[in-house]
């Protein structure tokens, strides 16, 4: 099997590869920089400034475009946090492609396992000012995180609300139909 055949069965290789492009860089540079680096600044500045491009690749396009969501947060007038999502219909929703969705949904979540762990080994090594870091961008996955997790079960709850929807007023028309036959 060649990198042609496995590209051939995702329907958005390109926002695929981008989606995954900046958590690997982040976390690849944060790992290796070490190697290459003595300034601490350097490598917060950079593993920072690449977390922050994924967070918003992420947001604003990959969720977009292979899973059908999109969040985001605003403050009303009352100066309260208010959460907005937006999904696709129900019809598109059931056409993204599974492989999409599968490889959206699991860098997700192992891009901040892995950041997870990078902390655990931080802390071993004693490592505090790395904590930074690492809690920057822990925390901009842990928003993407919770921001499309909420995002799908506000599009699992109005796919029921329009599936009964749909079903009552069939069954209303079939019972208005049947009554006005008399």
């Amino acid at each position: 099997m060649d990198f042609s055949q496995v590209i051939e069965n995702y329907a958005n290789p390109k926002t695929c590869f981008f989606h995954v492009l900046f958590k690997a860089a982040a976390l690849a540079f944060y790992i290796l920089s070490a190697l290459f680096f003595n300034s601490f600044v350097i490598i917060f500045v950079v593993t920072v400034l690449l977390s922050a491009l994924d967070f918003w690749v992420v947001k604003n396009v990959s969720g977009r475009i292979l899973v059908g969501l999109r969040w985001w947060n605003e403050i009303n007038d009352l100066g309260e946090s208010v959460w907005r999502f937006e999904c696709l219909d129900q019809e598109s929703l059931a056409r993204m492609n599974k492989k999409d969705s599968w490889l959206f949904w699991w860098t997700l979540y192992l891009s901040a396992v892995a950041w997870i762990v990078l902390g655990i080994f931080s802390l071993i090594r004693f490592q505090a000012d790395y904590l930074l870091v690492i809690g920057v961008c822990l925390t901009l996955n842990i928003a993407n995180i919770v921001g499309f997790t909420k995002c799908r079960k506000d599009a699992k709850k109005q796919i029921q609300q329009f599936a009964t929807q749909t079903i009552a007023s069939r069954f209303s028309s079939t019972l208005q139909s049947a009554f006005s036959v008399v």
